[in-house]
This record gives C-alpha cells, structure tokens and sequence, in this order.
C-alpha cells in the first residue's frame, strides 16, 4: 500500500520534512516513490509546500496520507476537512 508521509530531512535540531509517496513496508527516511511538497516547522512562518496535482493524483489512485500529512492537506485546502 502506498502511503503519503513526512521523511525527515536537515540537521540536528533544525529538521525539515519532505512530503512523500512511499509504499508503507519501507523505512521513514528509506527510498521513496515520489516528492509531492515539503513542510518545515522551524521557520516563522512555518512553511508549507505542497503539488496540489501531485497530491490530488495520489490520493485518487489510492495512497492513504498519514494523520500530520492529512492535515497538512487540509490546512493547504487540497483536500475537505472531514466532519
């Protein structure tokens, strides 16, 4: 099953998130199929960067975003926010 998900990049202290397609039996930080965004909290403002397309084509073949990815989408209205 593929998963969207975050895969840790940056330095001690100082992460970044990449945003990520990547079938679900692999490590966090291990090969990934496809890069759709990337989040860094660090940053004021927190920056968000995701490809809505990518993203969107993702979800409809099937890829299930983890909770913090979920949201992330929300946040950047691509997807509903579920009652």
């Amino acid at each position: 099953m593929v998963k969207l998900r975050l895969t840790r990049m940056g330095a001690k202290k100082a992460p970044f998130y990449r945003i990520v397609a990547v079938d679900s039996r692999k490590a966090r930080d291990g090969q990934y199929i496809d890069q759709i965004g990337y989040y860094n909290p660090v940053s004021e403002p927190k920056q968000i960067v995701i490809d809505a397309e990518k993203a969107k084509a993702w979800l409809e073949k099937g890829a299930q975003p983890t909770d913090t990815v979920m949201g992330l989408l929300v946040t950047q209205g691509i997807v509903a926010k579920n009652k």
